[in-house]
């Protein structure tokens, strides 16, 4: 039976990407050995660093005077170097859901943090509008894609201070302005390769203004000077993540992606609003493209574990809420093929012929 992942994160990816890099783990670019040993300072990993960072550029239309960087720690160590390079006096911070509150309680340690604007009231199902964003801070940092709730910021805000945003389950899922922004970062395991790898695009000009001492290891500045190889970097996923960016450029890059993206998303949004027995959790403008989530109407709450077994037996994969919101939620990843939404639909259609 055929498996349809459809995992919140570490997520499905593209086979071309697992095909490769299960190659190079056997012989990595004709060297005889496993790219999970070979030296970062090979001419061979140091050719895979910098066809990734140049291919990040391109596909996302990169413009001159920002850096993209591959660390370690996830993006929750984001959380913590964002405030400590660019976090001076004030920071200003959207609250649409769990990784924002992480982020907000970590900026509190280097400064005044002022929440804008905040969702939590409702369950973070909106993304909060009209909220003034103060000119005196450092900074005005949101998170784009909130996969445990589903909501996302599908545009690119114009902001009066420096704009920063975790994206990390949205990157490469539609065209973004960079200019707009001072620095974006993510964790790669939605949309680009196996956890262990953190992305950061910054703008040179945004970092220098703080006046703490900031550590070696966590002071963006040396991760540019040193292309990313001022310590060992997470080799393997770094090198998947530059499988992933080939086979999106191969694929007609971001542009193509959010098209597909749209209409995986639209198809499945209609058959929730369709269907008798689910309904959506997030009010529809908000609706992410990444993270689909839905409940069991009221009338048929006892029936969710049955669904769940359900469409689990008929090869739906990872279809379970988060367990702080529980329900279900169908990730649509740029690797997802339209044909898994389609079977997803499916089993949700001959599930309300049997019960409704």
């Amino acid at each position: 039976m055929k498996k349809h992942n459809f995992y919140a994160g570490p997520s499905i990816l593209p086979q071309f990407t697992i095909e490769n890099t299960a190659k190079a783990v056997m012989d990595f670019a004709g060297t005889g050995l496993s790219v999970m040993e070979v030296s970062h300072r090979s001419k061979e990993f140091v050719a895979v660093m910098d066809q990734a960072q140049a291919l990040f550029k391109e596909l996302l239309h990169i413009p001159d005077g920002y850096s993209v960087i591959f660390l370690g720690g996830g993006a929750s160590t984001q959380f913590a170097m964002v405030p400590y390079n660019l976090l001076n006096k004030k920071a200003a911070y959207l609250n649409t859901g769990a990784w924002a509150k992480k982020a907000i309680k970590e900026a509190k340690l280097f400064g005044e943090v002022e929440v804008v604007a905040s969702s939590e009231e409702t369950t973070f199902n909106y993304i909060p509008k009209g909220y003034k964003i103060p000119e005196d801070a450092d900074y005005f940092h949101i998170t784009t894609n909130n996969t445990i709730y589903g909501t996302e910021i599908k545009t690119d805000i114009d902001c009066p201070v420096p704009l920063v945003a975790d994206m990390s389950s949205d990157i490469f899922s539609r065209p973004i302005d960079i200019s707009k922004y001072a620095l974006i970062y993510g964790g790669a395991q939605k949309n680009l390769a196996p956890a262990g790898v953190t992305f950061v695009i910054v703008k040179h000009d945004a970092l220098g203004k703080v006046e703490r001492n900031i550590p070696t290891m966590l002071n963006y500045q040396t991760h540019i000077d040193k292309e990313s190889m001022f310590n060992t970097p997470p080799v393997l996923p770094v090198y998947a993540a530059l499988q992933t960016l080939i086979w999106l450029k191969d694929n007609g890059g971001v542009e193509a992606m959010e098209k597909k993206n749209i209409e995986k998303a639209q198809l499945l949004y209609d058959e929730i609003d369709r269907n008798k027995l689910f309904v959506g959790t997030v009010a529809k403008e908000d609706r992410s493209l990444m993270n689909i989530c839905f409940v069991m109407n009221d009338e048929f709450k006892n029936l969710e574990a049955e669904f769940y077994q359900f469409a689990s037996e008929r090869g739906m994969i990872g279809i379970k809420g988060h367990r702080s919101v529980g329900g279900f939620r169908a990730s649509t990843y740029n690797a997802l093929p339209k044909e898994s939404v389609l079977a997803l639909i499916e089993t949700m259609q001959e599930f309300e012929k049997m019960k409704a």
